[in-house]
Order: C-alpha cells, then structure tokens, then sequence
C-alpha cells in the first residue's frame, strides 16, 4: 500500500465484490471507537464508505475520561448492538475497545487503527515509553480542572501550533485547523490507569501500522501487532489515516467483516 489512495467513487467502484449492494454487504455491525482530543465524527471519511459498501455502522461517543471509565460506557453500548461485531480502535481508542471487548461477547473481531494495544496490566504511559521517538507528549498543554468530588484534576489537549506536525502532517491544512480547534480533552487517568484485561488474547485481530506516525511511533505498532498476532498491514500515513488514507481503513476493516461473516 504505498502512494497516495485512489479516490472514493473510484475506490468504491472497483473493490466492491460482484452483486454487492448497499445494505447486503455483511452481517456485523462495524463499532468505530474514536481516540484521544477527537469525537466520533473523526471517523466521518470511514463511516460514509462503510455505508456506501452497505455496513451498518455505529461510532461510539468515547468519554475520555479515563480508560476504567471509557471501557465500561463502551462496552454498554456494545451491549445494545444486535448480532456480531466488528470493533475498531484508533489511537487511545485501540486501549479502550481492547478492555471494553473483554466483557462484549458480540465482539467477533477487533481491529487497530495506529492504536495502542496494551496487555492486561499495562498502563499507557508506561508503553508508550517503550520506544522512543514520540513527539506527543512535549506537545501536551494541561489544563486544571474542576472534579465532581470538589478536587482538582487534570485535562490535556495538543497545542494547536503543533497539532498538524505531529498528528496529521499529511492532511490538507485547512482540516487540521479544524481538527486542532474542536479538540476535546483527555483526562489524566487515561494514561495511568491499568488495563484490567486484553481481549486480543481471545480474538482475532487486523492492526493497520501508520509508519510516519509522530504520535504512537511505528516500532510500537508493530511490537503490539506482532504480540497479538494481529493481520496487519503497513500505510505511509500519519496518525490520522481516517483522512489521509481512508480507503486502506476500510479495506482492513471489511477484511475482518468478511472474516467474521465467514
């Protein structure tokens, strides 16, 4: 997967498989768990091919409020989706469905999108420092915060004169303005909290690894994929390949839709 992806209609056009129409193109529901500073529309270039190939889609609205937090209100969601799933993680969102999952058993497949996937036990912080390289966190600005317990916590956000170097310096200007200016934030115990369980150990995975992300670094991606065992496939890409390389997303994900339906 190397040069830049054809265009949707084409795209749409030449990968569908004989006869496939809208609506019929598989059984499992495709859940779609958004990363950290983001919300559900950042899957928004995925979401639209996903319905024109005729999945049913659903993109969770992550809290981001920590990842004990986050696991649970995404696995009730899942717990209100009919039949199999297909459950997609980007960024933080890879840590969140790998713990949410373990207590979802409709999760038929799970898959990364240049995502952490931590072993039960982990915490993030700690394994992001496993390979240097990273330039999110010297682009981190806190922010205190008011708790609901009177307390002062902490909320983090990426400094909008960094946020296209270091997320998406592959994505046209104008988006990353955008992106930069509606970030939401990420508390604090997203990145100290231990994952309680990994359910990569159980299922069966597809890890798509962005190799110029300046965020989680591609010497991660490839650790965590090759320890689940994960189908993976590489993109020059950087840490939102939602928008730069939508097209190869959603081939990773109807291949695990596929396999699921199989």
């Amino acid at each position: 997967m190397t040069g830049r992806s054809p265009s949707r209609r084409h795209t749409l056009k030449t990968a569908a498989e004989p006869g496939a129409e809208p609506g019929k193109a598989g059984k499992a529901t495709v859940v779609l768990v958004h990363g950290a500073f983001a919300d559900a529309s950042s899957w928004n270039p995925v979401t639209e091919r996903l319905q024109q190939y005729g999945h049913r889609v659903v993109a969770v609205a992550n809290p981001l409020r920590g990842l004990t937090h986050d696991a649970a209100q995404v696995a009730a969601r899942l717990a209100a989706v009919p039949g199999p799933v297909v459950l997609v993680g980007h960024s933080y969102g890879g840590a969140v469905i790998t713990q949410a999952a373990a207590t979802a058993p409709n999760v038929k497949a799970l898959v990364y999108v240049s995502a952490f996937i931590p072993d039960a036990g982990e915490v993030l912080g700690e394994l992001a420092a496993r390979f240097p390289g990273s330039q999110l966190e010297a682009s981190l600005a806190p922010v205190p915060v008011p708790g609901p317990d009177g307390t002062t916590g902490v909320d983090v956000y990426i400094r909008p004169d960094r946020y296209r170097e270091v997320l998406a310096q592959d994505v046209p200007r104008p988006t990353t303005r955008v992106l930069a200016a509606g970030q939401r934030p990420l508390s604090g115990p997203a990145f100290t909290d231990r994952v309680s369980s990994a359910a990569w150990h159980s299922l069966p995975s597809w890890t798509l690894v962005s190799t110029l992300d300046r965020g989680i670094v591609p010497e991660l991606q490839r650790f965590q994929a090759s320890r689940a065992r994960s189908r993976t496939v590489e993109v020059p890409s950087s840490h939102l390949p939602m928008y730069s390389r939508p097209d190869a997303v959603v081939a990773l994900i109807r291949s695990a839709a596929r396999a699921v339906t199989a």
